[in-house]
């Protein structure tokens, strides 16, 4: 870029920013950790944390009724067990945007899955699945003894899914966010495309976009609480769920109830230092996926890396289009991304990349449409994200800087280093939040256990166990395969968090899983 065009940026930049399984211990920098042949657990908590609060049964104060049929075919009804049953709901929680704190309405979707007494409130990344969603095909997972002691309630988290989610980012801007090649390091189209995205947003939606962010969501939360009628709240997070139950337990440590963290962002303040990290889990979580891919002798045959590589070359030269997006080497890569995001889709990434290698999109494109597209039930999910995303960092660099990171890591993680200093630039025009996330400690908190996965694309296993390591009761366990979130992949860990939750056995610090 000449310097005249970086010059422009940085005013640009000024200007917007005034708007069971085996388990043993294993290597890890914290203390107490014991080697065993099984996990070990506990009812005690750790020495000076308050124990682990008993269960209690919510007291119907809420209303349930049949989802509706847009619900109910995302859900894949068909795929559900027979005996589980589900229900929806609504709440109202405060807004309270910064331009009339304590006020204004925001309307929370839920949905509750099981027949147990005991709610268990779930949370899903904010580029994930919607928290509704998410909760019901977890709890298909599940043990049916489990779900009749429990009952999973899933929330949208606010302005996703259909808690009102945010539609602000025009479809031009989202194809050109998502097809431009992450390779070059185009650091002026990523720019000039966030800060329409970050004007068309203020407008759109107003006094409600400084709104949506996890420390609101937390919040949220605590609304729920209060709603079902329980002294204390249980929960699961899943990724950046998890962050909104930390923050939660860093807001409310007196009415923590037992809680799951499964992988959970990395807790720093330096984006770039959290994103660096999320560059190189995405090259591990390739990597496990590479080997699985082998393993089940998938389409890619023996060398899906080199597959990967193959296709981004021809897409660079000669992009495949469709009706309904084309496909480049940077829409791709996002897809990529998407896929090693769910260890379950997995095989559908495979066979993706593998259509993808003879001219056919298809499969690529169905991975993408949510985020850039959407359906006639679900606005893109790409808004919700770089809305939430952005309102939640306080990192802001110079397009200077965003290079400098983007050669670096491109150098050092080639395929998705890139992709991470996209992410970087992507907020750089918009306003610096007036709530910055805090750093959870979580004090006076009962034990909280973390869960990570040794090769996460999304939630680096380094970050997550960095969680850990700042949460005052923190229990980490850490799963040596790859994917995103061991509750459901790994049998070692999943006992072990059921375990927790149900009997209150606090899982032995620093336990590792076997892949």
């Amino acid at each position: 870029m000449t310097g005249r065009r970086w010059a422009r940026w940085i005013a640009l930049l000024f200007v917007t920013a005034g708007l069971a399984t085996a388990c043993t211990a294993g290597p890890s920098a914290r203390p107490g950790i014991v080697v065993h042949e099984a996990p070990q657990a506990t009812s005690e908590a750790p020495g000076g944390t308050p124990e682990v609060p008993p269960l209690e049964e919510m007291d119907g104060g809420l209303a349930w009724r049949e989802c509706s049929e847009e619900v109910l075919v995302r859900l894949g009804e068909e795929d559900l067990p027979g005996w589980l049953p589900i229900e929806c709901g609504k709440i109202n929680a405060i807004l309270d945007s910064p331009y009339a704190p304590g006020r204004g309405l925001a309307r929370l979707q839920l949905l509750r899955a099981g027949e147990g007494k005991v709610p268990l409130v779930v949370l899903n990344d904010v580029d994930g699945l919607p928290g509704t969603i998410y909760a019901a095909r977890l709890a298909a997972t599940l043990p049916q003894e489990f779900l009749q002691k429990f009952t999973l309630i899933g929330m949208d988290r606010r302005g996703t899914g259909n808690s009102g989610a945010a539609s602000c980012v025009p479809e031009t801007v989202r194809r050109t966010i998502v097809d431009t090649d992450p390779a070059d390091l185009p650091i002026d189209v990523w720019l000039e495309a966030a800060q329409t995205a970050g004007q068309q947003c203020s407008i759109q939606l107003e006094s409600q976009l400084p709104a949506i962010d996890t420390w609101r969501t937390a919040a949220d939360v605590e609304t729920l609480r209060d709603v079902l009628g329980v002294p204390t709240l249980n929960g699961i997070g899943h990724g950046e769920g998890s962050r909104v139950l930390s923050v939660y337990a860093e807001r409310f440590p007196d009415r923590v109830g037992r809680m799951v963290l499964d992988g959970v962002p990395d807790p720093t303040q330096d984006a770039a230092t959290a994103l660096e990290g999320v560059a190189k889990g995405a090259e591990a979580a390739f990597d496990a996926f590479a080997l699985d891919c082998v393993n089940r002798r998938c389409e890619l045959g023996s060398d899906p890396e080199r597959e990967l590589l193959n296709l981004l070359g021809e897409l660079r030269t000669s992009p495949i289009t469709d009706t309904d997006l084309d496909i480049t080497a940077g829409s791709a890569l996002y897809a990529v991304m998407l896929g090693l995001a769910d260890r379950s889709l997995w095989p559908t990434l495979s066979a993706a990349l593998d259509k993808a290698g003879d001219r056919d999109p298809s499969g690529l494109v169905e991975l993408l449409v949510p985020v850039v597209i959407g359906t006639s039930s679900q606005a893109a999910t790409l808004d919700s994200t770089l809305v939430t995303r952005c309102n939640d960092t306080k990192t802001r660099l110079s397009p200077e800087r965003v290079e400098q990171f983007g050669d670096d890591w491109k150098k050092r993680f080639p395929t998705f280093g890139p992709v991470a200093a996209q992410r970087l630039a992507l907020c750089s025009p918009w306003t610096v939040p007036n709530q910055p996330l805090p750093t959870p400690t979580a004090p006076d908190a009962p034990p909280i256990v973390v869960l990570g996965t040794a090769s996460d694309a999304v939630t680096p296993e380094q970050g997550t166990e960095r969680a850990a390591q700042q949460l005052e009761s923190g229990v980490y366990m850490s799963w040596q395969g790859g994917g995103h979130g061991a509750l459901g992949f790994s049998d070692c860990a999943t006992k072990a968090a059921l375990s927790f939750l149900t009997d209150a056995k606090v899982p032995r610090n620093g336990t590792v899983c076997p892949p």
